[in-house]
Order: structure tokens, then C-alpha cells, then sequence
């Protein structure tokens, strides 16, 4: 949801969802959105390379040998089950299939880190979050 949120409030920035898909046998996918360059998840914004490189190493502490591919995924996917469905692994939930309407949540949540158009060109190369080490 929270991918989703940014795309539709920031869509004019050339930013586009990606999907950490694990390597068959392995857990810990995640969803982010990036423009190649800048990446913003729910830790906020950062680099793709500090992210992937985060995300990566944080998945091979807790299982060895832990790997994954890179996938682009359209929009619309992230808010439909059926969409999700038809990419390979796969099955996202929509909005309102949480307990309440999840948008307003990711919406809510997208607030906190204020306006980031005028972050991108300085993104830090660490991630805000004190517990990401």
C-alpha cells in the first residue's frame, strides 16, 4: 500500500514499484519504489544501492545463502489481488481487504516524511531507521 501511495502522490517523478522476490525455498520479499537512482520504503528515502545492499545483507544474517532477483512491477498490481496474481510468486491483498481501509493508513504514514520532492537529488546513503544495522 504504501508503494502504491507514493506512486499516485509523487507520479510525476519517474519512480516505479520493485519487488525483492526471495530465490525459491526463501522468505522476505519487499516492495519499494525507485527512479534507478533515489528508493523510498517504510524506513524512508535513501539510494537504491544502500537499500538493496541493506536488504540483502539484514536477509543473509538470518538465512545463509539467501538470494533474490529484482522485479518491476506495474502500478496497478500493488492494489489488486487478481493483478498481483498474474505475476509469477506473487498475491499481494487489496485496500479494503484489511482491516479497514488500508490506503488512508499508507497515506497517513506518507505524511511523516513530509514533502520529499526536495529530498531526491540529496538522499542520504543511510537509512533513517535506528534499528536497520
Amino acid at each position: 500500500m504504501l508503494a502504491f501511495a507514493f506512486l499516485e502522490r509523487y507520479s510525476d517523478l519517474g519512480f516505479h514499484a520493485r519487488w525483492i522476490k526471495p530465490a525459491t525455498g526463501y522468505t522476505g520479499n519487499h516492495i519499494f519504489v525507485t527512479d534507478g537512482r533515489n528508493a523510498f520504503d517504510y524506513h524512508g528515502l535513501t539510494t537504491e544501492t544502500h537499500l538493496l545492499s541493506f536488504a540483502f545483507r539484514r536477509a543473509r544474517r538470518f538465512f545463509p545463502g539467501w538470494d533474490a532477483t529484482l522485479v518491476d512491477l506495474p502500478t496497478d498490481a500493488l492494489i489488486s489481488e487478481q493483478r498481483s496474481r498474474q505475476i509469477e510468486g506473487l498475491w499481494l491483498r487489496e485496500p479494503e481487504q484489511f482491516l479497514h481501509d488500508a490506503m488512508p493508513r499508507a497515506q497517513a504514514f506518507l505524511d511523516k516524511f513530509g514533502n520529499l520532492r526536495n529530498r531526491l537529488l540529496t538522499a542520504s546513503t543511510s537509512c533513517p531507521s535506528r534499528d536497520a544495522e
